[in-house]
């Protein structure tokens, strides 16, 4: 298996970030297998894309809830890493449990 588990939508609260707040927060390395998708389905063509992510951030976004690892954006980065026999992939990660939401 290549995440830990295939969600269906966020489960976590909006958190609001636009993408210039996401381009502040520093890539780090993510394990594939520790990651929950929050879509169950994808483009094929998008997948075999070479410039799928030409107008969007290099990095895919991960957002860390209650000790779970969402992928919220990037789902075709992660499975492209994984069809290369990686097993991690940089991401830039917001983790909403110590963010402040209110």
């Amino acid at each position: 298996m290549i995440f830990k588990a295939v969600g269906d939508g966020r489960p976590y609260p909006d958190h609001g970030f636009s993408s210039r707040d996401w381009a502040k927060i520093p890539p780090r390395q993510v394990r594939l297998d520790q990651l929950v998708s929050t879509k169950r389905e994808m483009d094929l063509q998008s997948l075999l894309s070479k410039d799928s992510t030409f107008y969007g951030d290099l990095f895919p976004h991960v957002v860390q809830w209650r000790g779970e690892l969402y992928l919220e954006d990037g789902l075709h980065r992660a499975l492209r890493a994984a069809l290369h026999q990686r097993q991690v992939l940089h991401a830039r990660v917001l983790d909403l449990d110590v963010v402040d939401m209110s």
